[in-house]
């Protein structure tokens, strides 16, 4: 083996889905977009559709195609970035459902494709995508005179539960949509673990599916391994990597790992990550570079064959931490070159 490889548990995937459908009382969703969170949207819908997932959100409409075509007719697919200038061929085709998100796509919605069913996307907060409050009083009768599937909102603080922003927002939602008549979603993983006020009809699971913080009682799905290429002696005062980032305090034994920034380990865990072999932690000394990274296996009892990087000992919000980023990152950097191992459904 010389790639790194990627282990995942779908069953895992299934359990975390399932485990935050039963905080609700209303439908769950899936949502796959950045290519299942980078750990495969055709693997991942597959999974989730057999375990009974019958609606998806995918970011554009280019995510859609895999999806339907694995999946056929049957799934509702929706898309987060609504219906822009270029994607009615697809959205027509695929039979995909916008999430509308200005006056302007309303317009070209209901222009280039009338009757094709479509969902609302409003901001009550975020200043992202949305229409605004305004807007929306202004229009909101003729849009809902079109029948959508769907009027959703997204929160910006959810992974926060005791951010003011969550019930401003929510108080927002509530005022914008009481009474219409349509199904309605505010909650993706944060806001389900906010609790029923903020579930309405319909959810959309994102992170925590994967793993990942904030649902941290939940499975983890990936495990992510490296070989070893070389292992060298390193004197003490000699140096490693480049810009001769790292010098050895003592005599030191330096493994050369087949991985790095473009396989998604990404720069700034440079001096910072630590890998493992067992239980046994290794730090990275030196530079994250394209392909290698160097490690110090000084203290290990054998020379190893692999190092791990997420795994038991450390979750991808644990190696996120170290490179001060979050695991959404991490996940979605997870490069093409890994040799992936595929569990479960």
């Amino acid at each position: 083996m010389s790639t790194g490889r990627l282990t995942i548990d779908l069953d895992a995937v299934v359990a975390n889905w399932r485990a935050l459908d039963a905080m609700t009382t209303c439908k769950t969703a899936a949502v796959i977009k950045a290519n299942g969170y980078g750990l495969g949207s055709v693997t991942i819908a597959k999974a989730l559709f057999k375990a009974g997932v019958r609606q998806f959100f995918v970011a554009v409409a280019e995510e859609a195609a895999p999806i339907r075509a694995e999946l056929g007719p049957r799934p509702e697919i929706n898309v987060f970035s609504g219906h822009m200038k270029g994607d009615t061929t697809a959205i027509r085709d695929l039979n995909l459902t916008p999430m509308l998100n200005s006056v302007d796509q309303l317009t070209h919605h209901f222009e280039t494709l009338p009757g094709h069913p479509f969902g609302i996307q409003l901001d009550t907060g975020m200043n992202r995508l949305g229409l605004e409050m305004q807007e929306w009083a202004a229009i909101a009768g003729l849009a809902l005179d079109q029948n959508p599937t769907l009027v959703m909102s997204h929160l910006a603080c959810a992974d926060e539960p005791d951010h003011p922003m969550n019930p401003h927002q929510l108080e927002n939602f509530r005022m914008m949509t009481d009474g219409i008549g349509v199904p309605r979603s505010l909650a993706a993983t944060g806001g389900i673990l906010l609790g029923p006020d903020y579930h309405f009809d319909l959810t959309r699971p994102g992170i925590g599916l994967y793993g990942a913080e904030p649902f941290a009682q939940g499975s983890p799905v990936i495990e992510l391994e490296f070989p070893v290429v070389q292992i060298r002696d390193v004197a003490q005062g000699e140096v490693v990597g480049y810009g001769n980032s790292w010098q050895a305090e003592r005599a030191s034994r330096i493994a050369t790992i087949s991985g790095g920034y473009a396989d998604g380990v990404i720069r700034s865990l440079s001096d910072r990550a630590v890998f493992y072999h067992d239980k046994t932690p290794c730090k990275l000394v030196g530079r994250v570079s394209m392909d290698l990274i160097t490690v110090d296996v000084t203290d290990l009892p054998e020379d190893p064959k692999a190092l791990s990087l997420i795994c038991a000992e450390q979750s991808v919000d644990d190696l996120a931490r170290r490179a001060g980023t979050i695991g959404y990152e991490l996940l979605t950097q997870l490069g093409g070159r890994y040799t992936r191992r595929i569990y479960g459904k």
